[in-house]
């Protein structure tokens, strides 16, 4: 819950005359911009708790099939930064390692003179060298080097020979795909982000809910009254156009890449915490119309309304992609 720090009555009348005109410019804006990234793979601000941010940059570089916002995507996967997560299958740490695999793969990355399966200073090299030895021995076989690497993480570098790539199993094939856009919000974009054609869609359905009162854990179902809270509007507001969001607002943050302050664009997602440097932090999220504002919805007892996106708790933003 957010709460609200400066009145808007006075501008709303002109952020919504000029919205018309930053949706069009969603379009235009298109031609001028560009994707992509080429080089040293860097780690987007904010995207990895500070902690473990040098052992990721450090150690996702490991090998040419891997790279820090690689390395970030399948840590956040497996565990979401909990260095003390245990799975039902006995999995452990933030690398989430059976005991077997740690017995074989598990290295003393901090030089203390232990390997401790529980220590993020030994789990995150130890991740890192074992995804490099599944890319050394699905090397050759056909296709993506990284998406076969992913592939042998979870199916076994076995299957990954026998059937010439990624295997036909469908946990295996969502779960690369599911990395592969984890990278993207990961990795520092080298060059200006392409908005989506996605943004005008979500920024209208999200208006056409102005004065709609705040629900904590509304979706926006009958049930609920058609009410939303902050990441329930922005996710309903993004499938109505075809793109599937988490659920929660600091899961969000990982939908797509991480546009600067002064890259904004209709349609983003913005979104604010407690600590700064931490994404787990995250308590809103509202959707970027132009001008400095965001259509959100704020708390119980609020309506869905535009405010202000520049205040103290100001996190980033993140462009959502379609997958």
């Amino acid at each position: 819950m957010r709460k609200a720090w400066v009145a808007i009555g006075i501008g709303f009348g002109l952020v919504m005359c000029l919205m018309a005109l930053l949706v069009v410019g969603t379009y235009s804006a298109a031609s001028n911009l560009f994707g992509g990234r080429g080089g040293t793979v860097a780690l987007a601000k904010n995207s990895v708790p500070a902690a473990y941010r040098p052992l990721v940059q450090k150690w996702g570089n490991y090998c040419p099939a891997l790279n820090p916002a690689l390395l970030a995507a399948q840590l956040f996967q497996e565990s979401g930064w909990n260095p003390k997560a245990r799975s039902p299958a006995a999995a452990q740490g933030i690398a989430q390692f059976i005991p077997g695999t740690w017995a074989v793969h598990g290295v003393d990355g901090d030089g203390d003179g232990d390997r401790d399966v529980w220590d993020p200073a030994d789990a995150i090299p130890s991740a890192a060298k074992y995804d490099c030895t599944l890319a050394k021995d699905v090397r050759g076989v056909p296709g993506d080097p990284t998406d076969n690497m992913l592939a042998a993480y979870n199916a076994g570098p076995y299957a990954v020979v026998k059937y010439g790539g990624v295997p036909p199993y469908r946990e295996t094939q969502n779960y690369v795909k599911v990395i592969r856009k984890l990278e993207q919000s990961f990795a520092a974009p080298a060059g200006r982000l392409s908005p989506t054609r996605q943004a005008a869609g979500a920024i209208d359905f999200a208006q056409k809910r102005l004065g709609t009162p705040y629900l904590w854990g509304g979706d926006g179902t009958p049930e609920d009254g058609g009410r939303f809270d902050c990441s329930g509007l922005t996710k309903a507001a993004y499938a109505s156009v075809g793109i599937e969001l988490p659920r929660v607002a600091n899961d969000q943050w990982n939908a797509g890449p991480h546009p600067e302050r002064n890259e904004l664009l209709p349609g983003d997602l913005v979104f604010f915490a407690h600590d700064l440097n931490d994404s787990r932090s995250i308590h809103h999220v509202g959707i970027y119309v132009g001008g400095g504002y965001m259509i959100d919805a704020p708390y119980t007892g609020a309506e869905i309304r535009f405010d202000p996106i520049d205040s103290p708790d100001y996190f980033g933003a993140t462009r959502p992609t379609a997958s």
